[in-house]
């Protein structure tokens, strides 16, 4: 089952005369059509190797960058030279994470935006400790289980579109929030920026160029369960078909409800004109929410859960997120010597990817929102609960059937991570879930639209009668979205994450990994080939199929995948679905403070900057 996928005011020639940067590569033709992956056969530059580098290892395609006064590192190029620009203008992290997201939410459309959610963790120098916040918001309270029973799939899910599958926005309340406790800068000043940049519009990046595409045409193909299906085209295809690489895209109508948010805040989304507009909105076209259910929301500042992984400590944000099922990998791997079976090597991918098997059949178990259902976090983030499991994966052959563990009773997404120069270290993650979101752009003043998509979070909700995640109004729904953060003896370390659905938790176990047991610096543990577990059992209630498929990325050698087969696997080729990491690191420096190393990722159109 497929899941998805964290502007400056000055000249970008003066942004980047201070700042290192890693992968902006030359821009494509302008004009150029969204060039698909090719199979082997048809692709004429199948088989072609990377250039040689003169240090490191050789499949990294850059460096990782270095500054001592602040880094980001995000998905488009635009959104991390305003990331820089925040801190130069004195803003704090926080002010540049919001920033960055407001940036995305045009930039990126096609993996996040006002209309979904957002989870963060943050090393707190005052507090000196690591926080974390949970930006989820709640079903309807109008939309019953019994009417969800009734918009369901043929598969009997619940539908990947439609209102149905839309819950309320979290990210703004969220953006508010962490203003509110750690900004520097003005509000207005750090979100006016970003309007100017949707008015005036950037040129099309070549990965976002093809995924807008494919999403638009999806949505085309399943228009008859989405409720309204003008004002998204009207947004994102206004001349009839999606923007191509190189071509200008502009967002105005999202500008004006940036300007909105500006001078309004918070309220001006959950209980102001925006909260009108949406309400009526889907009073218009047959949906649930209205300004009863938006104005209550609130972020909620939680305690991230912690495990330790040979002396890093690694930390997660509890359900209804999958944070809890990163620990859970690494614990099970911790009880292996995967440093010994050597860096891809089919012994410690085996032993890596059954440990995600085992651990996701809890995640499908267990996971839930902690309001409705509790789930024995203690237990399972255990490193003797890790034992049991550990004890179950065969060395030598894959395990049959993968079952969840009897615990005592109790999507696509972008990325990226921010530094400042007083040591805050933020991890932020944000999205509509698949792809785009729901289909739906609520209405605006005059005949226009709020330039953003709701979210399908929802479709994530279960619809079996005492499951844990079962739909209920007024409940979040599990939450595939995972922010990382890690120390090292009680200092911030780095962080990072891999956006992309359930590759999350098998994406940051696979970073932690290569940097802690196989000594890779960021960037290159980000470069590594990557592989994918998919058919574990779901919380929506889909159960594992089989031992599932094991996708892996072309650069892993050809002897570790004929072993693997012989083991019992699966085996898929590259599906698009390896993630997007990004990640900032702290290190010691013996000339002041500290330093910060920034990574990014080579699968995505972004960049790393640090000054």
């Amino acid at each position: 089952m497929r899941r998805r996928t964290f502007l400056s005011t000055l000249p970008a020639g003066a942004l980047l005369a201070g700042a290192t940067a890693a992968g902006a590569g030359s821009p494509p033709a302008p004009a150029a059509a969204p060039r698909a992956p090719q199979a082997a056969a048809t692709d004429p530059f199948a088989g072609i190797g990377p250039g040689n580098r003169n240090s490191g290892v050789q499949f990294v395609g850059r460096s990782t960058v270095w500054g001592a006064n602040g880094a980001a590192a995000t998905a488009h190029p635009r959104a991390t030279l305003i990331g820089i620009d925040t801190l130069r203008r004195g803003g704090s992290a926080i002010d540049a994470a919001i920033a960055i997201n407001a940036a995305l939410g045009f930039l990126e459309p096609t993996a996040n935006g006002i209309g979904g959610d957002a989870f963060c963790m943050l090393w707190d120098p005052a507090q000196r400790k690591v926080v974390g916040f949970n930006g989820s918001g709640n079903s309807p309270l109008g939309l019953s289980l019994e009417t969800a029973r009734s918009k369901k799939a043929a598969d009997g899910y619940l539908p990947p579109y439609g209102a149905v599958t839309v819950n309320v926005p979290g990210t703004v309340d969220a953006w508010w929030a962490a203003h509110q406790r750690y900004g520097k800068l003005p509000w207005a000043e750090v979100l006016l920026p970003v309007a100017e940049l949707c008015e005036e519009g950037v040129p099309m990046p070549q990965l976002i160029a093809w995924y807008l595409q494919r999403n638009m045409a999806g949505f085309d193909r399943r228009a008859a369960i989405i409720e309204e299906n003008d004002n998204r085209k009207k947004v994102y295809a206004p001349d009839g078909r999606t923007p191509r690489v190189g071509e200008v895209f502009a967002n105005p109508d999202l500008g004006r409800t940036y300007r909105m948010i500006a001078e309004g805040g918070r309220d001006a989304f959950y209980e102001g004109a925006i909260a009108e507009h949406m309400e009526r909105y889907f009073r218009r076209i047959g949906g649930w929410m209205t300004r009863a259910d938006l104005a209550p929301h609130r972020t909620e500042w939680v305690e991230p859960i912690r495990t330790d992984y040979r002396g890093v400590e690694v930390y997660g944000l509890g359900p209804n997120t999958q944070g809890l099922s990163t620990n859970q990998i690494l614990n099970i791997c911790e009880q292996f010597d995967l440093k010994g079976m050597g860096f891809q090597s089919a012994a410690s991918i085996h032993h890596q990817a059954e440990a995600k098997r085992l651990a996701f059949e809890d995640r499908a178990k267990w996971f839930a929102d902690d309001r409705f259902s509790r789930t024995p976090v203690e237990w399972l983030n255990s490193k003797a609960y890790a034992a049991e499991r550990a004890a179950l994966i065969r060395p030598d052959r894959v395990m049959d059937r993968a079952f969840p563990g009897d615990a005592p009773t109790q999507g696509d997404t972008t990325y990226f991570s921010v530094a400042d120069k007083d040591g805050m270290m933020v991890s932020w993650i944000q999205s509509n879930y698949r792809g785009m979101g729901s289909g739906l752009v609520p209405d605006g003043p005059d005949g226009s639209t709020l330039g953003f998509m709701f979210q399908d979070r929802g479709e994530l909700f279960a619809l079996t009668d005492g499951h844990p995640n079962v739909y209920a109004p007024g409940k979040r729904p599990f939450h595939t979205i995972i922010p990382g953060f890690a120390c090292k003896d009680g200092e911030p370390w780095m962080a990072m994450g891999v956006m992309g659905g359930g590759m999350q938790p098998q994406g940051q176990a696979q970073i932690i990994i290569n940097m802690v047991d196989y000594g890779l610096d960021p960037q290159e543990a980000g470069d590594s080939p990557r592989w994918q577990h998919e058919g574990s059992s779901e919380p929506t209630g889909h159960p594992s199929e089989g031992v599932g498929v094991l996708h892996l990325e072309t650069g892993v050698p050809a002897a570790t995948r004929a072993q693997l087969a012989a083991m019992g696997w699966v085996l898929g080729g590259p599906n698009g679905g390896f993630g997007g990491y990004q990640n900032v690191v702290r290190q010691a420096n013996g000339r002041g403070p500290w330093t910060y190393g920034a990574a990014t990722e080579m699968r995505k159109d972004g960049i790393a900057l640090a000054y």
